[in-house]
């Protein structure tokens, strides 16, 4: 099976893939049932199945009809994260249900008989560190599995049929019968440990239906679209991290941002960017415990000295996460370099001081910390800030073109400020307020009198700039002007009609051809629920839900998002699924809901 190629040979699109995980890590199930990306025992670990950005022989897990399949359907079993693909084939249907548990970290997946006598095949290829190292592997003493062993890692995996040796992996040949159920697990413990104990696959399904169901069932969402609000939820759930709190923007690295191409960023890290629109979509939605483990994450990962302040941290606030390139892996569908870590760790990036404070403010209103409880560190980061605002930054995406003078970068400032000056003058906490106050006015005028541009009629995306960027959608998110504001329905107007693809909204012009492809990128999805969103904050609800409708047609099957669409390619790009794409998605229902119209 080459890179990106189903069992069918058919390419494996992005979008071909559900998750399931269990608040630790996640994997990857393609539709043709093959786990072809899972990192264990973090989301951040080095991945034992990396077939996603190699070939089989980097590792996989498939279970599946042995013969033609005629329909694949599938689906999440209500509002859980536990997969159920049905395939039918000539002799009948099976579901392969597939699910993750926690302690210790274990993949359960379950072939059920629905019809007739289906025969299946099982098909194992274990690779650690990234696919290139081989595992020693031995039988289980009882019963029918392996264990597999490598330095640190060992995985063991039960089944309930006979496994075999197949050259350098493990198969199996069983048929299935309508009321069957076949058993199999994948357990991960450091080697120094003993083996990972069994777990019995029918209780711990059982077991994670309740937990997901409960954790779903207390989300406060009654609005018009609770299909995929709840499921960005669960998807966000399940991109977090249990045992700090933190949430990864992406659980994979190094899926193309342009097939092909050089964009091929680790997103399996936390972004304080994504913190004030997390903050926004749990607190709204009921999910109260997971902001504040959010905004706890974040104020750890934070503390110190704030001219160190990073653009992303470790799962568990963890600065140092250098990049680095995994030669042996030939990249999705040929799209090089892969890699592993993110040099965005250095960057300077001004806009995530605004979003820092925009969520510990809002922590403080919220009642998840009372108004003294953290403001010395917000006090240091904003008397910091005062010194350095001027300065250019890489901006809020990442550019790794050299520093500018970003108008959002700019407007961040502006909203750190001010809202540091709403919560001293609320609380009457300490602040040298004049100063501050005279910061916010400097910075507000800097930012209209050339971060907006007559002859356009539209902010750009540097001062004294000429070009569109459709991050300056979030200037009324954030309260830096009103939606009705003439420059800001100027703005707007112009990213409607210089940056829109296919009714679909691009971050800005890209015009580098240094990877050897054409100029220009794909649509990014966040940026046309921003445009959403103030379509109907201007009044325009119409334009608004149907834009809404047609991004939320852009979701797979299983209501999962990447981080952008090729509208002419048809299909899904860049790291999947992505927390800014889901929570873009539910923060635009909440402001076509009328529950919010700012951050």
């Amino acid at each position: 099976m080459a890179n990106g190629t189903m069992a069918n040979g058919t390419m494996a699109r992005i979008e071909d893939h559900a998750l399931i995980g269990d608040c630790h890590s996640a994997a990857l199930v393609g539709r043709d049932g093959t786990i072809d990306w899972l990192c264990l025992p973090r989301f951040d670990s080095p991945a034992c199945f990396a077939a996603l950005l190699g070939t089989r022989d980097n590792g996989l897990w498939r279970i599946a009809p042995a013969g033609a399949v005629s329909r694949t359907t599938r689906r999440y079993r209500g509002d859980t994260m536990v997969l159920e693909t049905l395939f039918e084939t000539s002799d009948g249907a099976v579901a392969l249900i597939d699910f993750m548990t926690v302690e210790p970290s274990t993949v359960v997946r379950i072939v059920e008989g629905r019809r007739g006598a289906v025969p299946c095949r099982f098909d194992l290829v274990l690779r650690f560190d990234y696919g290139i190292t081989i595992p020693w592997v031995t039988r289980l003493k009882t019963g029918h599995g392996i264990r597999a062993i490598s330095g640190p890692e060992q995985v063991v995996v039960r089944a309930g049929v006979p496994l075999h040796a197949k050259g350098l992996s493990t198969a199996a040949e069983f048929i299935v019968q309508q009321g069957q159920r076949v058993h199999f697990s994948l357990s991960h413990a450091p080697s120094h440990l003993a083996l990972p104990g069994a777990q019995d696959p029918d209780v711990a399904l059982t077991e994670a239906e309740a937990r997901w169901s409960t954790w779903s069932d207390r989300c406060t969402y009654q609005g018009r679209w609770r299909a995929p609000v709840r499921r960005s939820l669960l998807t966000l759930k399940a991109l977090s991290h249990r045992p700090t709190g933190g949430m990864v923007a992406a659980p994979t690295t190094s899926l193309p941002e342009r097939i092909g191409g050089t964009r091929n960023w680790d997103y399996r890290f936390c972004w304080p960017r994504d913190a004030s629109f997390a903050l926004l979509a749990l607190t709204n939605n009921g999910h109260h415990a997971e902001a504040s483990e959010w905004t706890n994450w974040l104020r750890r990962a934070v503390a110190g000295a704030p001219s160190q302040l990073q653009a992303l941290y470790g799962l568990a606030g963890e600065r140092w996460i250098a990049e680095r390139e995994v030669p042996w892996l030939a990249g999705y569908e040929a799209s090089r370099p892969v890699r592993v870590g993110n040099a965005a760790m250095a960057q300077r990036q001004l806009d995530v001081f605004g979003e820092i404070e925009l969520t510990l403010h809002r922590e403080v209103e919220l009642g998840f910390a009372t108004p003294d409880a953290h403001w010395g560190l917000r006090r240091t980061l904003i008397e910091h800030l005062e010194t350095i605002w001027r300065e250019p930054d890489e901006g809020i995406w990442e550019v790794r073109g050299g520093v500018r003078q970003f108008t959002l970068s700019k407007a961040m400032a502006w909203v750190a400020l001010d809202r540091a000056i709403r919560s001293a003058e609320a609380y009457a906490l300490p602040a040298p307020l004049e100063r501050w106050r005279q910061a916010r006015a400097e910075i507000f005028a800097v930012v209209c009198a050339r971060g907006y541009n007559g002859s356009i009629g539209a902010f750009t995306q540097t001062l004294d700039g000429t070009t569109l960027d459709a991050s300056l959608l979030l200037l009324p998110l954030i309260g830096f002007l009103p939606p009705d504001d003439d420059r800001i329905k100027g703005t707007v107007a112009a990213i409607g009609r210089e940056l829109m693809a296919d009714g679909l909204i691009k971050r800005y012009h890209t015009h580098e051809t240094a990877d050897g492809l054409p100029p220009g990128e794909a649509v990014f999805l966040a940026c046309g629920f921003w445009y959403a969103s103030n379509l109907a904050l201007q009044g325009r609800r119409e334009e608004a839900a149907a834009l809404f409708e047609r991004l939320l047609g852009l979701c797979n099957d299983v209501g999962l998002l990447a981080e952008e669409y090729d509208p002419v390619a048809g299909r899904q790009l860049g790291n999947f699924p992505q927390a800014f794409s889901h929570l873009a998605l539910i923060g635009t229902a909440l402001v076509l809901d009328g529950v919010v119209n700012s951050l």
